[in-house]
């Protein structure tokens, strides 16, 4: 199936000038040269230049080229948010994805008002099997069908640690399951190893040593560090104080700051406690944003990250929880990103089953300035609870919005790494245009529902943010190209066949040729002036063995053929071909055709061996 194309566009990081293609070297050749370069011989030192890469001459040149033009330029790739894309799952009372039913099912509530469903699909894990054109290149540079050991990935696993907020004894459980799990990966898995600190990070791989040895190098890295302050105000109380005008959360802060003050003998404090509660509000509020924003931060690199994959895309963030409450638009963002982008986002409580105790454990002593006899006050309990209740909430948050699974209030770790790393059994992808949508970046609030619930419910997104400003059917054509591209489904929509060849000029250099064979005769042309007017793009990828974009490019073909050039001179097709300089080991390409006439895709896979 198609994938859904969206209107707000972002850019998007993780390639070079964010997948800005270097165009040089998709060429337009005739069948003939076609047919020559493919029946070749790259052992031959003679021919090796025989995949020619210019046209061959004939007397109806410059006729040709007035009838068909062809355009090398740099494209940046961004994202779409006009189309309002949700993810769903559900589930009956027994917590198991429900795959059968159908649109009619759905109603989408955008602000209160219902909402037409322009696009349905139903996703299962594995469904879509990748058809590879499989070529392997030995010393001699011979082709031959692959062997049974080249596989191309099919899972990418984002794992996302967040040392800035976890404590030392969680993170090493969960470091023990991580490493059990890690171990069972499957030959097509690929994981990478990301960090909120930033501080460590291991790209995509399967080397299981790799994998362990950075797993086990994570520590805890609190960017504010503790800075055992009295009264001990923490982010989410802060949060109440400041931004919420909270006067009981306040009127706490203060009764714990008397504590902190020096006293007469009498009993009663030396000094105002106010002030320094307000401080060391202000001081908690900093910190607490600083920390957030940076975690939040690195888990969108850690999504994009992901999103550059060719397969099944999937985060899975270990943390305690934080909370986000000046980074709204940040947070719809990043999850608004996961879910145009097919990434579910994961989550997994590192504390596992709890029980809140007010400065129950050495990490949440009160400072040594609070004096005996004046411990937290009575309301402190509640606050307390309430900061750890909503860092759920946004594991949670994350979870539903993306279609993932959250596991928490479990020490079941082992379980809870198998449960959180598997996508649901089945998912759905909905899409509606907004009526009257402005782009004035104000917040919509989402509800998504059953027709007849029977028992079942929703998991989906609760809202996204209008775009600040709208984008042309050209970028929307080039983001549908650019989600193709990081996708294993085969399209099969235009006339368009993949050929890979190879030449191997030395032991350590090679150079991979894609060609991608369309046949004109059956494209949607429209009819402008007499002439045959449509336009190609196509765009080659390569990709490592890990699913790594290595380098692509682009070409456009710009069509204005006349019915005799249509009918007889191309009748065998047209052949567009680019060139990749390698080193030998094992590749992954991908080509992306699209035409802009039927606005139609064909997309193909492809795997190279070069020894």
């Amino acid at each position: 199936m198609r994938r859904f194309a969206g209107a707000l566009w972002l850019f998007a990081p993780g390639v070079p000038a964010a997948l800005a293609f270097v165009l040089s070297s998709c060429l337009f050749l005739s069948q003939a040269t076609f047919t020559a370069a493919a029946q070749s011989n790259p052992t031959d030192p003679a021919s090796a230049q025989a995949p020619s890469l210019n046209p061959p001459t004939s007397p109806d040149r410059s006729q040709d080229t007035a009838e068909i033009a062809s355009k090398d330029e740099p494209t940046t790739f961004k994202v779409n948010v006009k189309l309002v894309v949700v993810r769903a799952v559900v589930r009956d009372s027994q917590g198991h994805a429900v795959g059968n039913l159908r649109k009619e099912d759905f109603q989408v509530f955008d602000k209160g008002k219902p909402q037409v469903i322009t696009q349905f699909e139903v996703e299962q894990p594995g469904a879509l099997a990748t058809k590879a054109n499989q070529t392997s290149v030995e010393e001699t540079g011979i082709a031959r069908t692959a062997p049974p050991n080249i596989a191309l990935p099919e899972r990418f696993f984002a794992f996302m640690f967040d040392d800035i907020h976890i404590e030392f004894g969680d993170l090493a459980r969960v470091q023990a399951a991580a490493e059990r799990y890690l171990a069972t990966l499957r030959p097509t898995d690929r994981a990478a190893i990301f960090t909120t600190s930033g501080l460590i990070t291991l790209d995509y791989t399967d080397d299981r040593a790799k994998l362990r040895d950075t797993l086990l190098s994570i520590t805890p890295h609190p960017v504010t560090g503790d800075r055992g302050d009295c009264p001990d105000i923490g982010y989410y109380q802060a949060d109440r104080i400041l931004n919420k005008n909270d006067l009981t959360a306040l009127q706490l802060a203060v009764q714990e700051a008397a504590g902190c003050l020096q006293t007469d003998l009498s009993g009663a404090p030396l000094g105002d406690p106010a002030p320094l509660a307000t401080a060391a509000a202000r001081a908690a509020l900093s910190a607490g944003d600083y920390e957030s924003r940076m975690a939040l931060a690195d888990l969108d690199r850690a999504v994009r990250s992901v999103s550059q994959k060719p397969g099944q895309r999937s985060v899975v963030l270990v943390s305690p929880g934080f909370i986000t409450p000046t980074l709204e638009y940040e947070f719809y963002e990043l999850v608004d990103r996961a879910v145009r982008e097919r990434v579910v986002i994961n989550t997994l409580d590192a504390r596992g089953l709890y029980g809140f105790i007010p400065y129950g454990d050495a990490s949440h002593q009160p400072s040594s300035r609070l004096g005996a006899g004046h411990g937290p006050p009575p309301g402190k309990t509640l606050i307390q609870s309430a900061a750890a209740a909503a860092q759920d909430d946004l594991l949670m948050s994350l979870a539903n919005i993306t279609g993932g699974f959250f596991f928490h209030n479990n020490n079941d770790f082992d379980e809870g790494f198998r449960r959180a790393a598997q996508p649901p059994e089945y998912t759905y992808v909905l899409a509606f245009t907004p009526q009257n949508l402005k782009a004035d970046g104000h917040f919509h609030p989402l509800k998504v529902q059953l027709v007849k619930p029977n028992k079942l419910s929703v998991q989906a997104r609760q809202g996204y943010f209008a775009p600040k400003k709208f984008t042309s059917p050209d970028e929307q054509a080039q983001e549908e190209i650019r989600e193709a591209m990081y996708s294993q489904e085969e399209i099969h929509n235009l006339p368009v066949s993949l050929k890979t060849q190879f030449f191997k000029s030395a032991d350590s250099d090679a150079k991979i040729f894609v060609l991608a064979h369309v046949d004109v005769q059956h494209l949607h042309f429209r009819k402008a002036d007499g002439r045959n007017v449509d336009v190609l793009t196509c765009v080659s990828a390569l990709f490592n063995r890990n699913g790594n974009f290595i380098e692509g490019t682009e070409k456009t073909v710009t069509m204005h053929l006349k019915d005799e050039t249509l009918r007889n001179k191309l009748a065998n097709g047209i052949t567009l071909k680019s060139s990749f300089d390698v080193k030998p080991g094992n590749y992954i390409v991908r080509l992306v055709v699209r035409d802009s006439e039927g606005q139609l895709l064909t997309a193909e896979n492809g795997t190279i061996e070069i020894r």
